[in-house]
């Protein structure tokens, strides 16, 4: 089935992962997307090393990050500096129907790429540009990162990190980034739509800072309602609800509760994890009782929980009506039966026959799946991209000779 986006083209100067990977859902969703890179050494995330993991070392011979946001595309090796390599841009840029960008603006101008310029070429063109801190202020031509720009500054690592805390918490790759590239591939969809309904194309702008205080509204108009910078209680004797909790099993693993209607829940759980006493104490019953005695209903339940191991509990709890999960390890979520059933995970095979999952982005249209894709390798397409734009084998090998591609 094609995707929605089939017959749309990005041109994407884009590198490391936040806009970069907006071009990787939008190859998902059936796109063209051809990745303009340097000619010298590409997008700067080919030679990202994270946590020590090396491409040499996986069982699978991919680089796993550039699998996530580069997948599907077409890569050409294109210098910019060079007044071919320029003209080649503009060939694609006539055809394309989305510009896709994360330069910071000194080097857009200095290589005339921005707004002005690409519309000089291509007036219907969706400009779409992704920044750490968006386009206007004192901050707009400063990069950034989702370490600085989303945790940091964007208040996340602030609020994920528990109170008395030693240093603020650490994120995992790509945090931040991902969820802005969606952000952004849902805007770019936004700016098509508008485009076929009035004509106008539009500029579309995404930052890891907005993306972070979109993420953070709860905690943000706490701050701004009532002059708190933190939401969650973080003093445990403090009346909380004692089934909207965590609870340590006794493989020191974790199960997350979350039943907001205390009075409904109470009784038919209590019951079923083997404390009918629970259920008639007067202390826990009603559901007033129960928060203003949650520290001695959380010390039950926390005895309670750590006598087996998560897999008792998910068999007990297998029938529960409330909300509850497992706190997955990444290893969890691979296995994990409904994120199978509903094909979240793409299988692909690399060069050697191995096969390996690649999560898929989270939208799906009619509950179809995205293909199976790689990333490619750097420059991979530059003859054939080249050969599509009506450049002849003469040409392209002027084109090699006078540096302009790889």
């Amino acid at each position: 089935m094609p995707g929605p986006m089939e017959g749309v083209r990005v041109v994407e100067l884009a590198s490391w992962t936040f806009v970069p990977s907006a071009g990787a859902v939008f190859a998902d969703w059936g796109a063209d997307v051809i990745k303009i890179e340097d000619v010298r050494a590409g997008d700067p995330a080919r030679m990202l090393v994270i946590s020590g993991l090396k491409r040499e070392n996986a069982r699978v011979d991919r680089d796993y990050m550039l699998e996530i946001n580069n997948r599907g595309k077409r890569s050409i090796a294109l210098d910019l500096r060079n007044p071919a390599g320029r003209e080649i841009l503009a060939k694609m840029v006539e055809t394309a129907d989305v510009f896709l960008t994360n330069w910071l603006p000194d080097a857009r101008r200095r290589l005339g790429v921005e707004v002005e310029q690409i519309r000089a070429i291509n007036p219907n063109i969706i400009y779409a540009r992704g920044s750490g801190h968006g386009p206007l202020g004192p901050d707009a031509e400063k990069g950034g990162f989702d370490s600085a720009s989303y945790m940091a500054r964007g208040g996340v690592a602030y609020a994920l990190t528990p109170a008395g805390a030693e240093r603020p918490i650490d994120q995992t790759p790509a945090f931040g980034d991902l969820p802005g590239g969606m952000t952004l591939a849902g805007g770019i969809a936004a700016a098509l739509y508008k485009r076929q309904v009035t004509g106008e194309p539009s500029v579309v702008d995404v930052s890891l800072l907005s993306q972070a205080a979109w993420t953070m509204s709860p905690d943000i108009m706490a701050a701004e309602f009532f002059g708190v910078d933190r939401t969650a209680v973080s003093d445990p004797s403090q009346p909380v609800n004692p089934v909207v909790q965590k609870y340590r099993t006794s493989d020191d693993r974790w199960l997350q509760l979350v039943f907001l209607q205390p009075d409904r829940y109470w009784g038919p759980f209590t019951t079923r994890i083997g404390r009918a006493d629970l259920s008639q104490d007067p202390r826990f019953v009603p559901a007033a009782n129960l928060i203003a005695h949650s520290e001695a209903a959380i010390a039950e339940l926390a005895k309670t929980f750590i006598e087996h191991d998560h897999e008792h509990w998910a068999r007990v709890l297998e029938d529960e009506e409330g909300v509850w999960s497992l706190v997955a390890s990444p290893r969890d979520v691979l296995a994990d039966r409904q994120a199978i059933a509903n094909g979240y995970f793409v299988t692909n095979t690399d060069d050697a026959g191995v096969e390996y999952k690649l999560v898929a982005n989270p939208v799906r249209f009619d509950s179809a799946q995205p293909a199976p894709s790689r990333s490619p390798e750097h420059g991979e397409h530059t003859e054939q991209i080249l050969l599509e734009f009506g450049y002849d084998w003469g040409q392209i090998a002027d084109a090699k000779d006078a540096g302009a591609v790889l």
